[in-house]
């Protein structure tokens, strides 16, 4: 089933966005889909009230992705100068698979180049993660040679290995 609604997030969606979020970053073994980061973070990716902080700031919004109201899919956008940075793409593990986690993706830089006129997307992406970082690499993203610590202070989880999170970047053409 496609995404027949896309829309701005508010605040009265941060609990679903936090669920929606968890069970695609995070789930259990019995649930996880293949974007799933379990084998490498404990814990939780986000929470109810770090979604409201991110909502809060005027640069940017997360967009949702609904098939008949239901939420299947959300992605965080924010403007970074030239550029947007893009971020907390999640789909419902259920439906993970289907082109939505594309779509939305494809959205967001659509919404990025119409809201911020951003000639640029990048973001981050876990470097143990070969086939998120093939996943990117297949939309245009680029690698850029960036490597960054993970973030202990960001309450994303807690790393059971050694991570680093590596910079991709797309320019955006009309």
């Amino acid at each position: 089933m496609p995404i027949d609604t896309f829309r701005t997030a508010t605040s009265d969606d941060a609990d679903a966005i936090a669920d929606l979020v968890n069970r695609a970053y995070r789930p259990s073994a019995s649930t996880a889909g293949w974007t799933h980061e379990s084998a490498l973070v404990a814990g939780d990716r986000t929470d109810a009230a770090q979604v409201r902080l991110t909502l809060a700031q005027a640069n940017g919004c997360i967009l949702l992705g609904l098939q008949q109201a239901r939420l299947c899919a959300c992605v965080n956008v924010v403007a970074d100068g030239d550029g947007c940075y893009i971020g907390m793409l999640a789909v419902d593990p259920a439906i993970q698979a289907s082109g939505l986690g594309k779509r939305m993706l494809a959205h967001a830089e659509q919404f990025a180049r119409q809201h911020f006129q951003a000639s640029y997307c990048h973001m981050t992406v876990l470097s143990a993660r070969p086939e998120l970082l093939a996943y990117y690499l297949r939309r245009g993203y680029q690698q850029t040679g960036e490597y960054l610590p993970f973030p202990h202070d960001a309450n994303a989880g807690t790393p059971l290995c050694e991570l680093q999170i590596e910079v991709l970047r797309k320019p955006l053409t009309d």
